[in-house]
């Protein structure tokens, strides 16, 4: 599934964030431009944690990295689903087991 792109520029972002670490309040930048308040704290808490001010958060890095090992999991479990399902086909296929509705 393809990720949508973000809704603002990283580098829109980072201005707004500049703007609220050198004094501005969040309220009163969403009333100038566009993003809601929430958006731009939301923005501001992200970027601390980016920087190292809040360890307990996952960085953007991190997150991406979990997003990633996650979908690689899901995956792997699949193909070891199929590969599974294909090993007991084989070995009915063979004999070498009996079919599944023997009832031995």
């Amino acid at each position: 599934m393809p990720r949508r792109p973000a809704a603002y520029p990283a580098a829109y972002r980072e201005q707004i964030i500049a703007l609220v670490r050198a004094g501005r309040s969040p309220k009163e930048l969403a009333k100038e431009f566009e993003p809601s308040e929430q958006t731009i704290r939301n923005w501001v808490f992200q970027d601390s944690a980016d920087r190292g001010e809040r360890p307990e958060v996952l960085t953007t890095d991190e997150r991406a990295e979990l997003q990633r090992l996650r979908r690689e999991n899901r995956q792997l479990k699949v193909e070891r689903d199929i590969l599974g399902k294909a090993a007991a086909w084989f070995a009915r296929e063979s004999g070498t087991i009996p079919p599944e509705s023997s009832s031995s």
